[in-house]
């Protein structure tokens, strides 16, 4: 505990979290008369309990919640189609769960892959022939990600089995859903061992999302955070640790915006502004997982979110 007390003194949060109001977090129902995003899964690529963790973190943490691998449905009611943005392990659970309010006779009407991380795409595996055998689920790629599934196995076989239908999407393109859906990639900086990464912008008929689960430190990306978080109504970001402290590893290989390094960005903004922001893709280590610290609590009190299983979003 104290060590994170010390953390949040090198970033000059402590004093806005003694002094804060306590702003609660609104669950968002929707009416089902709009399009919604619904929050499918909030954990880093390998999951929540971590393979060969012993630590409490993973043993006495876990509760009720569900803790999937991170990755959000979008839902058109109009049309009667759902979308997932990731491919995650816990593919089949998070399918399950999506189709539960809007059941329509497709397995999913298409999958947005954010890069060639674990956690993002090797859901794919259950599409194939040792498992559903599905039959051309279109699955939106940008180029790279799409040649490195075409040419290496097992994720060849999808495509030459026609399991999978890949369409090659790009950076800023426009790609129309429907009459009131509009999805957008963007590039983000990240470890681009096999594919480049992406984060997306989700447009709906009357509100709009960010969703960046994967991305390197805020300040390399061309691109200013706090002004396209003030473009939507909700976002999505990477935090995956709350501080370089959590793991004996090499920040420069892993490299995530810091949940505090989040927040100091946003410290001057309004609280409409951090109100906009749902932490996403938490590593097991990460101590806002921990009810015992009350860490959440605090960063709640501060007008920041997160997201959590089950949550809908209306667009």
């Amino acid at each position: 505990m104290n060590n994170f007390i010390e953390i949040l003194l090198k970033y000059k949060l402590t004093a806005l979290i003694l002094i804060s109001i306590n702003f609660s977090c609104v669950e968002h129902k929707p009416s089902y008369n709009e399009n919604f995003l619904t929050v499918l899964g909030i954990a880093q690529d390998a999951g929540y309990p971590h393979i060969g963790c012993n630590k409490d973190c993973c043993n006495k943490n876990i509760g009720d919640n569900k803790y999937y691998v991170t990755s959000i449905g979008l839902t058109d009611i109009e049309n009667d189609k759902n979308y997932l943005f990731e491919a995650t392990p816990d593919i089949g659970e998070q399918i399950k769960y999506l189709k539960v309010s809007r059941e329509n006779n497709k397995l999913i009407d298409g999958i947005f892959l954010t890069h060639a991380h674990i956690g993002h795409y090797s859901g794919l595996m259950y599409l194939g022939r040792e498992a559903l055998g599905a039959k051309n689920v279109p699955i939106y790629t940008m180029p790279r990600m799409k040649y490195f599934l075409q040419q290496n196995g097992p994720w060849s076989q999808l495509v030459s089995l026609e399991n999978i239908k890949l369409e090659e999407i790009n950076h800023n393109q426009n790609i129309r859903l429907s009459s009131d859906l509009k999805v957008i990639p963007f590039n983000v900086p990240h470890r681009d061992e096999f594919s480049e990464t992406v984060g997306y912008k989700i447009i709906g008929k009357n509100k709009s999302a960010l969703f960046i689960p994967d991305i390197d430190k805020w300040e390399l990306w061309n691109k200013s955070i706090v002004d396209e978080v003030k473009s939507v109504d909700y976002a999505f970001l990477d935090a995956t640790f709350f501080s370089g402290e959590e793991i004996n590893r090499s920040m420069s290989e892993i490299p995530h915006p810091f949940i505090s390094e989040t927040i100091n960005l946003f410290k001057d903004e309004l609280l409409e502004i951090k109100n906009k922001i749902y932490f996403i893709h938490f590593n097991h280590t990460n101590p806002v997982l921990n009810n015992k610290l009350h860490l959440k609590d605090s960063i709640l009190k501060l007008g920041f979110n997160f997201a959590k299983f089950g949550n809908k979003y209306e667009l």
